[in-house]
């Protein structure tokens, strides 16, 4: 049974293992690998491309701003080692990467990636980044927040559409940790 949400203001909102179409590749692969009840809890709406921007997205969708999402590419540095990561807070939020996100990837220097070498490395959308389908090398810091939260509006790796998912989702999803205070 597909569930139903609270938080999606205008849209209309489906099973995201019916709108394949919607997701970028990588999303789409990782939600058809995902357990059944996983994916029966995973919603998506199709949006205006040019209101993929957060602000802009919550306001013409009367989605609550407290509800949404941004992923965070982090790239860190040691030595002439590299490392990336994806970094999960509130939209209403700002993560924490010289401090708490550098510290929990082992790494002397850290800061958001280029996006263009994001793009190319997560192959989704710059305004579109999620969780959901990251290389799986790299590991997903979650703020404790977002864990916590029942529902919750996410990139679908395009600007085409949004995901709807709970923050017990994203924080089990695999190489995923949960850190108080990543976010502030």
């Amino acid at each position: 049974m597909t569930r139903t949400w609270t938080i999606n203001g205008t849209l209309t909102v489906k099973a995201a293992k019916d709108s394949q179409t919607l997701l970028a590749d990588p999303v789409a692969k990782a939600i058809a690998m995902m357990k059944p009840a996983d994916t029966d809890a995973i919603g998506i709406a199709a949006i205006d491309p040019g209101m993929s921007d957060v602000a802009e997205f919550c306001q013409h969708y009367q989605v609550p701003l407290a509800a949404s999402v941004n992923c965070v590419i982090v790239r860190g540095r040691r030595g002439a080692r590299t490392r990336y990561a994806a970094c999960i807070a509130l939209a209403t939020t700002k993560v924490n990467i010289n401090t708490v996100a550098r510290r929990h990837l082992a790494v002397d220097k850290a800061a958001v990636a280029d996006p263009a070498d994001a793009v190319e490395r997560v192959r989704m959308d710059s305004e579109g980044f999620t969780a959901i389908g990251l290389p799986t090398e790299w590991p997903i810091l979650i703020d404790a927040a977002v864990a916590a939260a029942p529902e919750l509006v996410v990139g679908a790796g395009t600007k085409a559409a949004k995901l709807f998912v709970s923050g017990g989702l994203l924080a089990d999803l695999p190489d995923t940790e949960v850190v108080d205070g990543l976010a502030g």
